[in-house]
This record gives structure tokens, C-alpha cells and sequence, in this order.
């Protein structure tokens, strides 16, 4: 059978298990078993163990429950409803300010965490219910907190950017310090969305009511009290990497550490906390381990046949011009984002695409920032939406999951054009990882 015929197999395969019921993880590493035993008989199960042996081998993805668990903890700490206060304040009682100060504290939560999920669940269940209550239209409400929650698998320490870098092969710092520009890019389109709507219809965003957010600015910074622990957690975590004091992976043990400090220094850490955040991180661990080991799986033994190989050759063959054939990656990783969850896809394209990035001419960073935002499109983007079922899972009752695939359509559509604009001109990602090399 060539290789071409097994591709199509796997694929009908893969999609004939997901249409089961049967869990990603278990679909890829089933296909993967039954096609290592069809072709090279019980020895291709060694050549499955050992490319899974290989990828845990990488030190890297250590940081990745380091990093879950400093969420956690943070998500039971009330860090973030004393920033999100404290921004609402500062804020005053600007048009749409409210949703304006959620963006911002949602940059300041991703460079904390970097967890989408357990950051669209704090403004759930913080931001949502106050701009409910002040009268915010409810597709901007609900559209702000999934599309800026979604930042963090942009804004560093992202565990997207971690998980690509690994796979890759590509510095993690580099992507870190690569992700902030469009990151920052991004949250400012989102910021003048919002902006200019409440402008058109004040009606969109009231002012916040709060007596304090009356006070003349110079005593409403007395609240900038609520920034003082997310910033000195973020100058321990990304401050260690850039200032080369310890590894990634050390500054997610850094993080961990500080977040379980602020939890004792608030008086919000009890036993029973503690054991609601590590059960939490290791069931999330643990679904993102055994996504990796079925695509690993898959991937390898497609190595093997010399699938990774073909495919390379088919996106190199195309006779288009190279940005065409970036176009193509990024079409493929949207498509797959309709079905398939962002580990497995990591897994699956990057051995594929980052050689070819390569030979192209093009800058396995840059293609890094692009990845990371077709995954931040793909957060949001329904069916599948991962953003939209985290905000449902804590929303009133009356929020419908179709009321929100609806509301985050417009920011979909600002992320199409950030990421447009990172294609177009890279430096707004290059400029900064490169600054006096």
C-alpha cells in the first residue's frame, strides 16, 4: 500500500473513532498501534514506545504542570478579583470601561499563568456578573471575556508557546519574548472594538457605578494596591528567563512557588484549597499526557512509513509563491481546530511544518507566534471552541452556548486581522527577540 492510500486511511480512521465517541488521545494511539502491528508486525510497538520515551524526555514540557498548578492556585487566591476591582476603579466611570479594565486585567492574567481555560473561568465568574449588572450589551460582555481570556496562548509564560517550542525545536525564550508584540497588538484591537462601539452606542457600555470610580484619578491610584502581587509574580517568573537566572521550566517552579506564597500572605490557602488545585492540575495533566502519547504515537509511526516525508514534499512541491504555502499551513491547523484539541495538533503538524518553515527561508519563531495565534482563532471558533464551553460552564443559567458562539464572532474577525498583520510584517513579532543580536 503506498504511502498516499495510508494516508487516507488513517485519516478515515481517525475520523470514524472521533465520530464514536472515542477520545482523541485513544483514537490516535489506537490508529497508531494498529497501524505499527499491520506493518511491521510486533517490533513496531518498540518504534511507538521509543518516539514516546523521546518526547517525554524533553525537559521542557515539565513546565507545563508547574504552570497549571500556579493557575490553580491563583483561581483560588482572589488575585484576581482584587485586580479586577481595582482596574474597574482606575478605570472611572468611562463608556465601556469596564469591559475595557477586563481586557487589561486578562493581559495581566495571562502573564501569570498562562492558562486560558482557568482564566476565562476567573472572568466568568468575576467580570461577568458586574457587567451583567451594569447593563453591558451581553455579546460584548460575553465576547470580551472569551476573546481576551483567549490571550494567554499568545502572552508568555502561554503553555502553547512552551508546548510548540519543545516540538519544534525552537528557543522558548524566543517565542516568550516573540508573543508579547502581538499579544499586545491583539489586546489593543479588542480595546478600540470596544471603544468605538460604546462611542457609537453608549448604551453598549454604562459607566461603572461604584462611588470610588467618581474620585479624581490622582485618588483613584490608591487601588493600584490590586497590581502589586500579579506584578511581582510576573517579574519572578518572566524576569528569571530574561534575565537568564533560571531555565523556563525553573521559572514555572518559581511561578508555583509565588503563586502558593500570595495564596498564604492573603490567608486564602487552606488544605482543602490546596487539594482542590493539585487534584485540578493533575486531571488537566493528565489529559494533556495522554493527548500527546496518542499524537506522538500517530506522528512517529507516519514517520516511519515516510508520511512526514511526503507531506513535506507536497507543501514544498506547490508551485506558489513560499507565503502561499505559510497560507496553506495555516488553513490546515484552522481546519483541524474544528475537531481536534490544540496538544494533539501541535504534535501533529509542527514535525511537518517547522522543516518546511525552515527551507522556505522563513523564521521558525515567527511561524511559532502565527501557530499560536491560529490556536488563540481556534479557542474561540465553534464547533469545537474550547473558550466558548470554559465561559458556559460558569455563566448564568440564560447565557445559551449559541448566544456565545454568536457574541465572539466579531472578535474572531479582529484576531483574523491581527494575525494578517503578524504575516504581513513580521518584525511586529521579530523585532524584540532580535533587539542587539
Amino acid at each position: 500500500m503506498g504511502i498516499e492510500s495510508i494516508t487516507l486511511l488513517m485519516i478515515a480512521s481517525l475520523f470514524a473513532l472521533m465520530a464514536l465517541g472515542v477520545p482523541l488521545g485513544a483514537s490516535t494511539l489506537l490508529i497508531s498501534v494498529a497501524a505499527a502491528l499491520l506493518k511491521f508486525g510486533p517490533p513496531g510497538l518498540i518504534l511507538i514506545s521509543s518516539n514516546v520515551v523521546a518526547v517525554f524526555g524533553k525537559y521542557t514540557l515539565v513546565a507545563v504542570p508547574f504552570f497549571v498548578f500556579m493557575a490553580n492556585i491563583l483561581e483560588r487566591s482572589g488575585v484576581a478579583r482584587d485586580l479586577f476591582n481595582s482596574m474597574a476603579v482606575l478605570g472611572g466611570q468611562m463608556r465601556g470601561g469596564v469591559a475595557v479594565q477586563t481586557v487589561f486585567v486578562s493581559v495581566v492574567l495571562a502573564a501569570m499563568s498562562g492558562i486560558v481555560g482557568g482564566e476565562i473561568v476567573l472572568l466568568g465568574l468575576i467580570a461577568l456578573p458586574q457587567m451583567f449588572r451594569l447593563g453591558y450589551d451581553r455579546k460584548l460582555s460575553i465576547g470580551t471575556i472569551c476573546s481576551s481570556g483567549a490571550l494567554a496562548t499568545l502572552i508568555p509564560p502561554s503553555v502553547v508557546l512552551i508546548v510548540y517550542g519543545a516540538e519544534a525545536g525552537v528557543s522558548v525564550k524566543d517565542l516568550f519574548t516573540a508573543g508579547f508584540g502581538p499579544g499586545l497588538l491583539l489586546a489593543s484591537l479588542y480595546t478600540a472594538y470596544i471603544v468605538i462601539r460604546c462611542r457609537l452606542n453608549p448604551a453598549l457600555g454604562p459607566a461603572y457605578d461604584a462611588p470610588e470610580a467618581a474620585l479624581p484619578f490622582a485618588r483613584r491610584l490608591v487601588y493600584l494596591k490590586g497590581l502589586i502581587l500579579p506584578l511581582i509574580l510576573i517579574g519572578g517568573v518572566l524576569g528569571s528567563i530574561y534575565a537568564g537566572v533560571a531555565t523556563v521550566t525553573e521559572a514555572a517552579a518559581i511561578g508555583a512557588v509565588g503563586a502558593l506564597l500570595i495564596a498564604i500572605l492573603r490567608r486564602e490557602l487552606t488544605v482543602e484549597s490546596l487539594r482542590s488545585a493539585l487534584w485540578s492540575t493533575t486531571i488537566t495533566t493528565g489529559s494533556i499526557v495522554w493527548l500527546i502519547v496518542g499524537a506522538v504515537s500517530l506522528v512517529g509511526i507516519y514517520n516511519v512509513m515516510g508520511g512526514t516525508r511526503f507531506l513535506a514534499g507536497l507543501l514544498t512541491g506547490m508551485e506558489v509563491q513560499p507565503l502561499v504555502v505559510v497560507l496553506v499551513m495555516m488553513g490546515i491547523i484552522m481546519i483541524l481546530g474544528t475537531f481536534m484539541d490544540w496538544v494533539a495538533i501541535v504534535f501533529i503538524t509542527v514535525p511537518v511544518f517547522a522543516p518546511v518553515i525552515v527551507d522556505l527561508g522563513y523564521d521558525p519563531v515567527w511561524f511559532g507566534i502565527l501557530f499560536a495565534m491560529n490556536i488563540q482563532i481556534y479557542m474561540l471558533s465553534p464547533p469545537f471552541g474550547p473558550a466558548c464551553f470554559y465561559l458556559k460552564s460558569v455563566a448564568p443559567k440564560d447565557v445559551t452556548l449559541q448566544e456565545i458562539f454568536v457574541a465572539v464572532l466579531p472578535f474572531i474577525g479582529l484576531q483574523i486581522v491581527g494575525l494578517a498583520l503578524v504575516i504581513l510584517f513580521p518584525q511586529i513579532a521579530l523585532w524584540l527577540p532580535y533587539l542587539g543580536k
